[in-house]
């Protein structure tokens, strides 16, 4: 099952079933994918029924202009970090010394706003050192304080694929304070669909999204990483999360940057694990971050083509603060 939120004008959007092709939707009954996922017991027997009625050719066209974000906005987004190649080479970007620490690494950020698929992306300087990173993500039910890694994996409703925007330059920064990242991580970016974890099918293995993250920058490849390598998955993530609180339906944690051991082969997700090579391979970073008018575009993709969760596609553009 595929879901989508639909511009309405209200904040949460409207929910909506869409098709596996992509190609039409029928809206839910239910106002909002946020009000669905805290009565998910109720709303999914609502929701298969619509899918089930729009793959008979039910529905209406779906109109790619009203996709926001699955979830515009949500309780609580919490990031981890949970590919080890990628930790390791931004300790050599960064000058960190290694965490030694057997935890999953994890902080949390803002969820007041996600942006849509397709949305033109602000941000305040060029010279604040503007990355993408491609992610995947799982959206879960209520969960209960002390969950096991076992019993976190039936909380795991739906998947979704995240772009974890940074401010390369001013994550160092707020890094040094112990206190974690304020303004060096802005809103995040969705990929239109979010999708219940039977319909990635084998792409869904082991509390992980068992495909390749497909990054284009300014029309050109820059990886195709796949998300299979986590180190921990995401049932791993959520039992870390909820070791110490109960954490809200509608809770969204991330993968982390989508990063594989076999990166000269495979390419990478963000822009400052490519400067972390350079720096290894080299002695110094060569690879500039984004500019104004830079274009980004990600898409994972089953190994038989298929694209579940639609694909992000934004434009960065700078807003001058006066």
């Amino acid at each position: 099952m595929r879901l989508a939120t639909l511009a309405n004008g209200a904040p949460d959007g409207r929910l909506a079933v869409v098709s596996q092709d992509g190609q039409r939707a029928l809206p839910a009954d239910i106002p909002n994918l946020l009000a669905a996922i805290g009565d998910w017991r109720a709303a999914e027997p609502l929701l298969l029924a619509l899918a089930e009625r729009v793959e008979t050719g039910q529905g209406h066209a779906l109109d790619a202009g009203l996709l926001r974000a699955p979830l515009p906005r949500s309780w609580q987004w919490l990031d981890g970090s949970a590919f080890g190649t990628h930790g390791e080479l931004m300790q050599i970007a960064f000058r960190l010394p290694p965490v030694e620490s057997d935890r999953p690494l994890m902080y949390q950020g803002m969820s007041d706003r996600f942006h849509g698929p397709n949305d033109p992306v602000p941000f305040p300087s060029e010279a604040d050192g503007i990355d993408f990173e491609g992610e995947f993500g799982v959206i879960v039910d209520a969960v209960p304080m002390g969950v096991t890694p076992e019993q976190a994996l039936h909380h795991i409703k739906l998947v979704v694929q995240i772009n974890d925007w940074s401010l390369r330059t001013i994550a160092p920064i707020e890094m040094k304070t112990g206190f974690g990242w304020v303004q060096a991580k802005p809103a995040c970016s969705m990929a239109p669909f979010a999708v219940t974890p039977d319909a990635l099918g084998e792409a869904w293995r082991e509390g992980r999204v068992c495909m390749d993250l497909n990054v284009e920058w300014n029309g050109r490849p820059f990886g195709r990483a796949n998300g299979a390598a986590m180190d921990v998955g995401f049932h791993d993530l959520i039992a870390h999360a909820a070791r110490t609180r109960d954490l809200v339906a509608g809770t969204i944690i991330g993968s982390g940057t989508v990063s594989n051991a076999n990166y000269a082969e495979v390419g990478s997700s963000c822009i400052s694990e490519v400067r972390a090579i350079e720096i290894i391979r080299d002695g110094k970073p060569t690879t500039p971050f984004m500019a104004c008018g830079d274009t980004i575009r990600m898409e994972g993709r089953t190994a038989a083509g298929w694209n579940p969760f639609g694909t992000i596609e934004q434009c960065v553009s700078v807003v001058r603060i006066s």
